[in-house]
């Protein structure tokens, strides 16, 4: 699965590695940039990070939690700055 981000020059794919079986930490975020120097987040052009299947398991539990949390609190803040009904 792969997610653009920071006006799609970020690239965020993420993946099971087959070839890392013998690995515990093969599933992969890859983060992939196509832009200036400058406006890098990364050093580099393409940066690996390796996770067991733990840590991917809370890695999107704690983005899940996260983005609910956001929706619930500015959901209630556009409601509490409407005007009333």
């Amino acid at each position: 699965m792969t997610i653009s981000l920071l006006d799609d020059s970020l690239k965020v794919n993420i993946f099971f590695e087959v070839n890392d079986c013998e690995f515990v930490d093969n599933v992969c975020v890859s983060f992939l940039e196509e832009c200036p120097d400058d406006e890098k987040v990364f050093h580099g052009d393409e940066t690996n990070l390796y996770l067991t299947p733990q840590q991917a398991r809370q890695l999107a539990s704690a983005l899940l939690h996260a983005s609910e949390d956001s929706e619930k609190y500015c959901s209630s803040k556009e409601n509490d700055e409407s005007p009333g009904i």
